[in-house]
């Protein structure tokens, strides 16, 4: 009020127009806002958009046994650095699961009997690993498509039966069928859901390199789980198929880990039926061990990648999940 009175004597107001300007004064801050104010505050309120992720979680100690009885406390989840509420927590080993099986089916499958091979191990995985309650699917490539071979569905035999008529043929365009795949393993209709690749890792016709596909598969939260069966180490063999650099032993090996590693999954390198087969028992157990976490966040208009961390009280525990998102895509909630 000084101020104001100072500046009343200065100006030598009547009374009235003092108090007038008191009262403009005092009620300048709650004049309603224009037209234009108002229409400028409500597209940032709309602006905000708020989306759930969800993320699949392993948990193992340093012997590689799964951690089975943690609890929502027990987890921390970072997004780019800054700890998230965990808003949904599950953890139920009888589950049922979604699997996608990614099957390679080009020329050099037929090869080393290794398409009639992975055919055997996942007429193993059908009979022997999944249950009734669980569904599969069945993409295979070749010669640069992704065909769907069999839609989800718990017809096991449907599904063994149209896996007993495909053959090897074309080439292989691995990248492109890891890039396009994840959205339809998405489609699955359990709550756990997972990709199952099964290649020898040769590729000699994709559009997209191996790091185009990561980015590409990480816009769909699906692990994908990696079969690599007797990759060729034969760098002479290896030299009929070769269109880029990347195309040595070790560069298959780091492709396959790349896929899986950024997804959440895992990556295995067998060299015969037998090892195909305990590989397939341990995704399966891996799956059926999963905790599913859930938080919630902001779309964001330019799309930008988000880092995923995933902590648990005990640090000397393995905790394995997708390394990330973009942010503007919405995420399934489920």
């Amino acid at each position: 009020m000084i101020g104001i009175i100072v500046h009343y004597r200065k100006m030598r107001l009547t009374k009235w127009a003092y108090f007038l300007f008191v009262f403009v004064i005092f009620h300048l801050g709650e004049r309603p806002l224009s037209f234009s104010q108002e229409k400028k505050r409500q597209e940032i309120t709309y602006d905000v958009a708020v989306t759930a992720i969800s993320i699949a979680v392993s948990v193992q100690n340093k012997k590689g046994r799964h951690i089975t009885d943690l609890t929502k406390e027990d987890f921390s989840v970072y997004e780019n650095d800054q700890e998230k509420e965990i808003t949904y927590f599950s953890h139920d080993y009888e589950a049922p699961l979604s699997v996608t099986i990614l099957l390679d089916v080009s020329g050099s499958m037929a090869l080393q009997d290794k398409l009639s091979e992975s055919k055997d191990a996942l007429d193993y995985l059908l009979n022997h690993l999944l249950s009734d309650r669980d569904e599969v699917s069945l993409l295979i490539f070749a010669d640069g498509e992704v065909e769907v071979a069999v839609r989800f569905s718990r017809d096991k035999k449907h599904f063994l039966a149209v896996l007993g008529k495909t053959e090897a043929y074309g080439q292989t365009a691995l990248n492109d069928a890891v890039g396009v795949s994840p959205d339809f393993a998405n489609r699955g209709n359990n709550e756990k859901r997972a990709l199952l690749l099964i290649t020898d890792g040769i590729e000699n016709d994709s559009e997209y390199s191996p790091g185009q596909a990561i980015e590409v598969a990480r816009r769909v939260d699906i692990p994908i789980y990696t079969i690599g069966y007797k990759i060729p180490l034969d760098e002479q063999f290896l030299r009929k198929y070769k269109r880029a650099e990347g195309l040595t032993a070790s560069g298959i090996v780091e492709s396959l880990e790349g896929f899986s590693e950024a997804t959440g999954g895992r990556a295995f390198f067998v060299n015969n039926s037998l090892d195909m087969k305990n590989a397939m028992r341990l995704i399966k157990q891996e799956l059926s061990h999963q905790y599913i976490l859930g938080y919630t966040s902001y779309m964001d208009p330019d799309n930008e990648y988000r880092e995923i961390k995933v902590v648990t009280k005990k640090k000397s525990y393995q905790v394995r999940t997708r390394e990330g998102y973009y942010s503007g895509e919405k995420k399934d909630a489920r």
